[in-house]
C-alpha cells in the first residue's frame, strides 16, 4: 500500500517535473523570441531615430542657412536704405543748388536787360550826339576848311585850315573820342591849347558841341595872331 502510494507520488513528481521542464522550455523559447523581437524593434527604432535625427540636422542646417540668407538680405536692404537716404539728401542738395542757379540766372537776365537798356540808351545818345556833330561839321566845313579823319583808337581828328590869315593852309588840329563813361575826351591838340581842358569840361556839362566846335578854332586863331 505504501509502495503504491510512493510509486504514485513518484509518478506525479515526474509528471510535474516534465511538465515544468516543458513549461520552462516554452518560457525560455518565448523569452528568446521576445528578446529577438525586442532587438528587432530596438534596431528598427534606432534606425528610425537615426533617420529622424539626420532629418532634424538637415532641417536645422536649412534653418541656419535661411537665417543667414535673411541676415544677408537685411544687410543689403539696410545698405540700400542708406544709399537711398544719401541719394535723397543729394537730390535735395541739387534741388537747392538748382534753385540758387535759377535765381542767379534770373538775376543775370535782369542785369543783362538793364545793361542792354543802358547800352541802347547810350547808343541813342551817341547817335544823337553824332547827328549834332555832323550838323556842326557841315556848318564849319566850308567856313573853316574843317576836315575830320578817323585815326587809331577810334578817335576823330579835327583838322582846321583858314585859321591863320598869314598861312591859310596851316593845319590846326585836335582829337576827340567818347570814353567809357560816354563823355567827350579831347586830346592831341596841335598846337597845344591850354584852354582845351576847360572846353572839354564845358562840353561835358552843357552837351553843346556846336559851341565847343566854335570855341576851339577861335582859340587857335587867337594863338595864331599872338
Amino acid at each position: 500500500m505504501v509502495e503504491d502510494e510512493l510509486a504514485l507520488l513518484d509518478k506525479s513528481i515526474n509528471e510535474f517535473w516534465n511538465k515544468f521542464k516543458g513549461n520552462v522550455s516554452d518560457i525560455s523559447c518565448q523569452m528568446v523570441g521576445l528578446r529577438d523581437t525586442y532587438k528587432d524593434i530596438n534596431k528598427a527604432f534606432a534606425e528610425k531615430l537615426s533617420v529622424k535625427l539626420k532629418e532634424e540636422e538637415r532641417m536645422i542646417q536649412i534653418l541656419l542657412e535661411y537665417q543667414n540668407q535673411i541676415c544677408r538680405q537685411n544687410k543689403l536692404i539696410q545698405e540700400k536704405k542708406d544709399n537711398l537716404l544719401k541719394l535723397i539728401v543729394e537730390v535735395k542738395s541739387k534741388k537747392q543748388e538748382m534753385e540758387v542757379l535759377t535765381a542767379n540766372v534770373q538775376d543775370l537776365k535782369e542785369e543783362y536787360a538793364r545793361k542792354k537798356e543802358t547800352i541802347n540808351t547810350a547808343k541813342k545818345a551817341s547817335e544823337e550826339r553824332l547827328k549834332r556833330l555832323q550838323k556842326s561839321v557841315d556848318v564849319y566845313k566850308d567856313r573853316l576848311g574843317l576836315e575830320i579823319r578817323k585815326v587809331y583808337g577810334d578817335k576823330l581828328q579835327f583838322i582846321f585850315t583858314n585859321v591863320d590869315p598869314k598861312h591859310p593852309d596851316s593845319p590846326f588840329m585836335f582829337c576827340l573820342h567818347l570814353n567809357e563813361a560816354r563823355d567827350y575826351e579831347v586830346s592831341d591838340s596841335a598846337p597845344h591849347l591850354e584852354c582845351l581842358s576847360e572846353f572839354q569840361e564845358n562840353v561835358r556839362k552843357t552837351k553843346n558841341f556846336s559851341a565847343f566846335l566854335a570855341n576851339v578854332p577861335k582859340s587857335f586863331s587867337t594863338m595864331a595872331y599872338n
